[in-house]
């Protein structure tokens, strides 16, 4: 009885019992099969016989006969087939007796119905590889077919399991073939695909599977940046490009050969100022089959040029900051500043102060001294080479020094020019003194006052000739000073005495 529940439990054939002892069974090829002999009486038979298409026209089978290779009679009647073909399919009859002359007849009608076979799939348009994956690329079409010739009554069914899902149903149909079609393919896509043939007869079950691999570019350029090296003379250019399937191809060049070249997602190459030049263009290019057009990126190689005002003037005691900016090398320079023909590289610290501001780097030197004045460069290097902007610092005495001198050299030239205008005015008292005034001092050739010495009152006589009036209507006089020796100091003074005497007044104020 053991034998027989596992027999039922693990055979796909299906039973439906008659009421007058008929009963059919299908199975498809390949099946094993048991075939009842249904009794109603109880216990074991004492003798089953089977007859029908597979036991041949030799009177069938019997309980009694040993088991063959496929055909064997069980206890309780049932007629076991192993491995059905389809030459079983038939009526099958059976005659089982019981102790006191019990006996009963059985009709079963076996169908064979075509077995499922392997389901047939095809992709297209992708190719495949040679271990069956199929392939395409990012934003093709791909169509999915499955068949199944052989069956009656089948369910065909389309699922899906991505990386990271679990399955999903994509489409079913009792039709002998089933298709579907991803018209814009995308990375989600990229998973395996099972078709799966069901029969509605005996529930049986096959399937068949494909994977699908979705070749895809970034939808960006690749990366070009550098980095240091602790050599300043050389740098190091990272390409870049993440985001492909399978991994791009990197190329790094120079417009004149590949530097570098790999299957990876980022290259790196590493050059020296012997291999670089002002105005070089060093170009990282990717490629891969499912992006439409080559990817790069690049940048032009240029010496610094650092900028800054070349004369600065400061007042000593004060603070000074001195501006030096860089901003079109490529790679970035790396600026300083230097003192002196030695460009002794200046140190930062509480008497000169270093700020970076975007590509401005200030030098602040603290309470000038005469010892700060002087030359300073600011040297910008990168690896093609370096720059420098000479500035020349002068530190000038304090504005209260400076005051004081010029009011010293200011008083000194007012007493200068009284002393001269004294002495001017001393050397022409005589001139002054006759009328003439401060501005006739330097006239030598103005009117002539002519004193004749003499003991004879009548020169004095005759009229004084007068000259022509001035433009402001001033009379002037000709007087004639005629001096004639004498023999003693003190005559010729006296004489002089009284010929000034003689002279009206008014010739003395009258020009």
């Amino acid at each position: 009885m053991k034998l027989l529940a596992l027999l039922h439990a693990c055979f796909s054939a299906a039973v439906a019992a008659s009421s007058d002892g008929e009963s059919e069974v299908s199975a498809e090829p390949g099946d094993i099969v048991l075939l009842p002999c249904f009794s109603s009486g109880s216990g074991a038979p004492s003798l089953t016989s089977w007859t029908g298409p597979g036991l041949g026209a030799a009177g069938g089978l019997r309980s009694s006969d040993p088991p063959g290779k496929r055909f064997a009679v069980l206890r309780d009647g049932s007629l076991n087939i192993a491995t059905v073909s389809a030459a079983d399919e038939g009526v099958y009859f059976c005659n089982t007796s019981f102790a006191g002359n019990v006996s009963y007849h059985g009709r079963v009608l076996l169908h064979v119905t075509p077995g499922l076979r392997n389901v047939s799939i095809s992709v297209t348009p992708p190719s495949a590889l040679l271990n069956g994956t199929f392939v395409t690329s990012s934003g093709s079409s791909v169509t999915f077919n499955c068949s199944e010739s052989w069956a009656h009554s089948h369910l065909l069914t389309w699922s899906f399991r991505g990386s990271a899902s679990s399955d999903k149903l994509l489409s079913n149909s009792s039709s002998p073939w089933l298709a579907f079609t991803i018209a814009d393919v995308h990375a989600r896509d990229q998973g395996v695909y099972t078709c799966t043939c069901r029969s509605g007869d005996s529930q049986r079950m096959v399937e068949s599977s494909a994977e699908l691999l979705v070749y895809y570019a970034p939808d960006r350029h690749p990366e070009c940046m550098w980095a240091p090296v602790l050599d300043s003379s050389h740098v190091q250019f990272n390409c870049s490009w993440f985001g492909a399937y399978p991994a791009p191809t990197l190329q790094w060049e120079d417009g004149h050969s590949v530097l570098a070249s790999a299957e990876a997602d980022s290259l790196s190459v590493t050059m020296n100022r012997s291999q670089l030049t002002s105005g070089q263009m060093v170009k990282c290019s990717g490629h891969h089959m499912a992006a439409k057009q080559e990817a790069s990126c690049s940048f032009t190689l240029k010496l610094p040029y650092p900028s800054g005002d070349p004369l600065t003037t400061a007042v000593e005691g004060a603070n000074v900051t001195l501006t030096c900016t860089e901003s079109t090398s490529t790679p970035p320079a790396n600026t300083t500043w230097r003192r002196g023909m030695r460009r002794d590289e200046i140190p930062p610290g509480a008497k000169y102060i270093l700020s970076l501001e975007g590509p401005a780097l200030r030098l602040t030197i603290v309470n000038l001294t005469t010892d700060d004045q002087g030359v300073y460069f600011c040297r910008s290097e990168n690896p093609l080479g370096f720059q420098e902007q000479e500035v020349y610092l002068t530190v000038k005495k304090s504005s209260a020094v400076t005051g004081a001198i010029v009011g010293v050299f200011i008083a000194v030239l007012i007493m200068g020019s009284a002393g001269i205008v004294a002495k001017t005015a001393y050397s022409s008292r005589h001139r002054i003194c006759l009328g003439a005034g401060f501005g006739q001092m330097e006239d030598e050739h103005g009117d002539v006052l002519s004193l004749v010495e003499s003991d004879d009152d009548e020169i004095f006589q005759g009229s004084v000739p007068r000259l022509p009036p001035l433009a402001n209507g001033s009379n002037t006089t000709l007087v004639q000073i005629h001096r004639i020796p004498s023999s003693t100091p003190s005559s010729t003074a006296a004489t002089t005495r009284r010929l000034l005497a003689r002279v009206p007044a008014s010739w003395r104020t009258q020009r």
